[in-house]
């Protein structure tokens, strides 16, 4: 995060769906070809059905095509967003995508160079909405003009603790990379800077880790907890 802290923290990709999602484990995951009479209904995926489907998802989305599981995720998306500044090619942000995903954020925005690591996503970009900015202005743009006020995550004299700030239900978490922390340009843009509260020695937060803790303090007041899968 900045301040000697270190950072706090495209659309759906058209690519081929079996091989790069299956886990690889120690055992042998997902589901095996569909038995019995295939079931009706557009959403199912006849390849997933005839060969089994090893995919890192829900047991509700097994067969599933990825076009059905994403519209079904897009009548319940949270309300918050989640923007990344990608001026040096900052690998957390396939966590911060990943995490961003199992929260169900309305939409990731990348700031800055439009390529990121996607190895740390572990494909889940397929089911996340990704949006790209060229610049902060750019971003500050898109925000103003959607109605959805910026929150900067970063350690700074005048930051907001976090564990006590009231997200509004609409917003944006913006999270710098790690090292530099928020731009300045990014944070004069925030209607506020929040903290993470530290209690350890060190100076400095993983990025992906922080993005998570800001994620789930959206999700603790506006969300409620789905049934276990």
């Amino acid at each position: 995060m900045g301040s000697g802290w270190g950072t706090l923290c495209g659309n759906l990709a058209q690519v081929s769906e079996q091989p790069e999602e299956t886990e690889t484990t120690s055992r042998e995951v997902g589901v095996g070809p569909w038995e019995g009479p295939w079931p009706e209904g557009d959403h199912w995926d006849e390849q997933l059905l005839r060969e089994g489907d090893r995919r890192n998802v829900v047991d509700e989305y097994r067969y599933w095509s990825r076009e059905a599981i994403v519209a079904d995720l897009d009548t319940r998306r949270h309300t918050f967003h989640v923007a990344i500044e990608n001026w040096q090619h900052d690998f957390n942000i396939g966590t911060v995508v990943r995490t961003a995903n199992a929260f169900l954020a309305a939409e990731v925005h990348i700031v800055g160079k439009r390529r990121w690591n996607r190895r740390g996503a572990m494909v889940t970009d397929r089911y996340q909405h990704i949006r790209h900015h060229a610049s902060v202005e750019e971003f500050v743009e898109w925000a103003h003009d959607a109605g959805v006020p910026v929150f900067g995550v970063d350690l700074f004299p005048d930051s907001v603790p976090l564990e006590t700030f009231e997200l509004p239900r609409e917003c944006v978490l913006v999270f710098g990379q790690e090292g530099p922390g928020l731009s300045e340009q990014m944070r004069d843009a925030a209607e506020a800077t929040l903290s993470i509260a530290q209690f350890g020695s060190t100076r400095s937060i993983n990025a992906g880790v922080a993005a998570g803790i800001a994620m789930h303090a959206w999700i603790r007041q506006h969300a409620q907890s789905p049934p276990l899968h």
